[in-house]
């Protein structure tokens, strides 16, 4: 059976684009705003998602990327910010496009922020990946409606079949 992973890096990367897109209708004060999410603004939460794919991208390729806190902030800048967000999207592609499928089914080694060392299978370490990119995209797409905006659907669907 094929993997659905290379879909899921392809269709994360496009809803990373349109929500980014979104963004950039916002002033800096209504992205920068805290709007009571988990991580405050839509920055923050944005720049926490890159940073957590850091890390597990790290762990992945046996390299870890040193992460202090899941609150830490990568970037200031917003325009830095996406030009990574970018960077890492592609970057995730050709890892994910990289995996032979024999090994999604072999256990990932690696040690957690507080130290401890924990062992899960590599298809569910990707698995909590794309989940956790989409369950702050939601956020995100929640707090850019709750600016005014008109946010582009992010359906999984509708990546794979647009309409019009």
């Amino acid at each position: 059976m094929q993997s659905q992973f290379p879909a899921l890096a392809r269709y994360n990367a496009w809803a990373n684009r349109r929500i980014y897109d979104a963004c950039a209708a916002l002033s800096d004060s209504a992205y920068r705003q805290d709007r009571g999410a988990f991580f405050g603004s839509i920055h923050r939460t944005l720049d926490h998602v890159l940073l957590v794919d850091r890390l597990w991208f790290g762990r992945i390729a046996g390299e870890p990327f040193p992460v202090a806190s899941p609150a830490q902030q990568l970037y200031e800048c917003r325009s830095e910010l996406r030009a990574a967000r970018e960077d890492q999207d592609g970057k995730i592609v050709a890892a994910v496009d990289a995996i032979p499928s024999g090994r999604l089914d072999q256990d990932l080694e690696y040690v957690t922020l507080e130290g401890g060392k924990r062992r899960t299978r590599l298809s569910l370490v990707l698995s909590e990946i794309f989940n956790h990119q989409t369950h702050h995209r939601g956020q995100v797409h929640l707090m850019l409606t709750q600016a005014g905006l008109k946010v582009p659907d992010l359906d999984l669907i509708e990546y794979l079949y647009p309409s019009g």
